[in-house]
């Protein structure tokens, strides 16, 4: 695991730096500190004027790693991105007369969940690593915000339901009349060997993150959880989560999307 500490670009942020760096247990570093030089750290959990970003203290592979939901691309993909189209949208079922309720038991940065609130679902999303829900937390409130001059951004972001806990123990929990919808499940495996094709942000991920090794069982919990389908995002040469053959798959260049049919979806 790598060494994180947490930081601040400007003193109006200190207080937010304090607090998540006592949420979190990590050493903040006081803003006269040449962080990238005396931090000690390899990562920082830095706030500035443009949120709170993953910051790395040496490398230079990457840059700072954050959610920025209402950036140019973000607005880009919501607005012309393929609407139910998307290979996404098909494989949740999104369609003209259903809009689904999905549960995103892995929810990472959001990018998936905010295509799909984009496309008209209601999203839970679910993420226990807590330096990433830092990160998703302060992307959607910064986009919250954000709509307040933008009243389809804030249409968006008010599907969104994002909390901070362990997915196993939330459908363990889960009463038969609140079942979802639609379970998705894009889970983290460790990169066996560094590659061109895996983005730097990734490998960084992994090393933090470290890999979902209950994602199996989740998917097995998950089809006796959800209402009409399980659906697992997985690299395209990857084998089905837990050897379980799904009912059917969306496959692309890439990624593939493995659909795990309960029953048929309202039309």
């Amino acid at each position: 695991m790598p060494t994180i500490k947490i930081s601040y670009s400007n003193q109006s942020l200190k207080g937010e730096a304090e607090a998540l760096a006592e949420k979190l247990g990590f050493p903040l570093l006081d803003i006269s500190v040449d962080v990238k030089r005396e931090s000690g750290a390899d990562y920082l959990l830095q706030f500035n004027l443009d949120g709170l970003c993953l910051q790395p203290t040496q490398s230079r592979d990457h840059g700072p790693i954050r959610c920025n939901f209402d950036s140019a691309a973000s607005t880009h993909r919501r607005k012309y991105g393929g609407g139910n189209g998307q290979s996404i949208a098909r494989a949740v079922g999104v369609s003209g007369k259903f809009t689904p309720q999905v549960l995103d038991l892995t929810a990472g940065l959001g990018g998936d969940a905010f295509v799909l609130a984009a496309l008209g679902c209601r999203l839970k999303l679910l993420e226990r690593n807590s330096i990433v829900y830092s990160l998703l937390d302060d992307g959607l409130q910064r986009a919250a915000l954000a709509g307040m001059g933008d009243s389809a951004l804030a249409e968006v972001v008010g599907r969104i339901d994002l909390q901070e806990g362990d997915s196993l123990a939330y459908l363990q929990r889960l009463e038969p009349e609140n079942s979802p919808d639609i379970i998705y499940l894009d889970p983290m495996f460790p990169t066996r060997k560094k590659s061109a094709k895996v983005k730097k942000e990734m490998q960084v991920f992994h090393g933090i993150v470290g890999a979902d090794e209950d994602a199996a069982e989740l998917l097995g919990l998950g089809l006796q959880r959800a209402r009409y389908r399980v659906v697992v995002k997985r690299a395209a040469a990857a084998g089905y989560l837990g050897e379980i053959a799904p009912s059917y798959s969306r496959e692309g260049k890439t990624t593939r999307f493995d659909i795990y049919a309960l029953q048929k979806l309202p039309c």
